[in-house]
């Protein structure tokens, strides 16, 4: 009976020693576990703030539209994207007409809220996800329209041209309106592996030159062989010869 009893008692004390060890594990793993959460919150919040520094590193701290950079990178991939595909990208520029004298006149402060609202309005013309609306520099924005002909851009950039005038910023040193205006100019290529991006920007600021030449407040498109439209209008055709 004593030998029965001392292997019970042996059985006893092997079951228990498991038993403890069973609960020490368990407690190892729900710390491992605690663990594992924490290092996954704090790995989901480094990769939100991430997010939030990549944003606000291609983001325009006045107008809060993309920045130069941003513009940049996003014109490179659709130029790329768009030269496989075979689709066409379109640019426009918009300049804001007579900017220093208002800068002269109102002061910095309304200046900035002169930039902070025409960049709305350029940004609500960026109606599709595809299209990006920027600031350029200064007191110049861009939209790019992926996917888009010149005679739809000219005519988009036609109505951001409206709505600007419509904001009817006064601005008495800008001459005879007696508002802030926009010049914009407008220009749109399939891309080629033989062009880079920078020939649809010259394109468009080429434009955007002779708008601000012809008096400002206008939308105009430089045709790749020179042709030019104003304000979605074709140019009538060239008269003949003797």
């Amino acid at each position: 009976e004593r030998l029965d009893q001392g292997g019970l008692l042996g059985r006893l004390r092997r079951w228990l020693r498991r038993e403890r060890r069973v609960a020490e594990l368990e407690r190892e793993l729900a710390a491992a576990k605690k663990t594992q959460e924490k290092l996954q919150r704090e790995k989901d919040e480094a990769q939100g703030l991430a997010a939030k520094l990549l944003a606000l590193s291609a983001q325009d701290s006045l107008t809060e539209i993309a920045n130069r950079r941003r513009f940049d990178e996003f014109l490179d991939k659709e130029w790329r994207r768009s030269a496989r595909a075979g689709g066409a990208v379109a640019l426009i520029l918009c300049d804001i007409d007579c900017f220093k004298p208002f800068n002269d006149r109102y002061g910095h402060q309304e200046g900035d809220a002169c930039l902070r609202r025409i960049a709305r309005v350029i940004a609500e013309h960026a109606k599709r996800g595809g299209d990006l609306a920027a600031r350029y520099g200064g007191d110049e924005f861009a939209l790019i329209l992926p996917d888009t002909n010149l005679r739809n851009a000219l005519q988009l950039a036609s109505r951001m041209r409206g709505a600007i005038e419509q904001l009817a910023l006064r601005h008495e040193a800008a001459g005879a309106t007696g508002i802030v205006t926009a010049s914009l100019g407008v220009a749109a290529m399939t891309p080629a592996r033989t062009l880079a991006p920078g020939a649809l920007i010259a394109q468009a600021d080429a434009a955007l030159y002779q708008a601000k030449l012809s008096g400002g407040n206008q939308a105009l498109a430089c045709e790749a062989g020179g042709g030019r439209d104003q304000d979605g209008v074709s140019p009538p055709p060239a008269a003949g010869g003797d």
